[in-house]
């Protein structure tokens, strides 16, 4: 009597728990206001592309960024790759640019880009990515994280988990008509 009747709470626990997770982790497409983030560390930043060599992310200032925050080990940042490259293709006619900060290092982007086609930009972070991504109002730590930021260098909108290019679509094309 007693082991089934704890069995029951431990599943009960157990439920419960994973309810909590999934709901803090898996609240894909939330979007956040942009509040206080500061793009100024971002745009003062430089880091190595997939071949090594340093770029500075000042280059893009005054563009529509869209700002991805992924990892080579994170299932749903490379879910999400093939669809900011479609949006990266469509609009960098219109001064916007995808941008990929990965919270890795150059040899596993590098291993990743042999199976994987990209089409934007992307940089090696490793952990300074993860401080840079907390500034621009990552509160949760999470990856993916993106930010699409407007053009005078403001944040218009942030995201944790999983996008879609419909849903970036929503924001880039208002700030496009402006």
């Amino acid at each position: 009597m007693f082991k089934q009747r704890n069995k029951l709470i431990i599943i009960i626990v157990v439920v419960l728990v994973l309810a909590f997770v999934f709901r803090y982790f898996a609240g894909q497409n939330q979007t956040q206001s942009s509040g206080n983030a500061s793009t100024l560390a971002l745009f003062a930043a430089s880091f190595p592309n997939e071949k090594g060599q340093s770029q500075s992310i000042k280059q893009y200032a005054g563009k529509i960024v869209v700002l991805n925050f992924w990892a080579t080990w994170c299932e749903p940042c490379r879910e999400e790759m093939p669809e900011l490259s479609h949006l990266h293709d469509a609009y960098k006619n219109k001064n916007v640019v995808v941008l990929g900060i990965a919270v890795d290092d150059i040899a596993n982007i590098s291993e990743f880009l042999k199976t994987t086609k990209i089409s934007y930009p992307l940089f090696a972070a490793d952990d300074t990515g993860m401080n840079l991504a907390a500034e621009l109002g990552n509160s949760k730590s999470v990856l993916p994280y993106t930010v699409i930021i407007k053009p005078d260098g403001s944040v218009a909108k942030s995201y944790f988990g999983r996008i879609t290019k419909k849903l970036l679509e929503e924001t880039i094309v208002t700030l496009i008509k402006k």
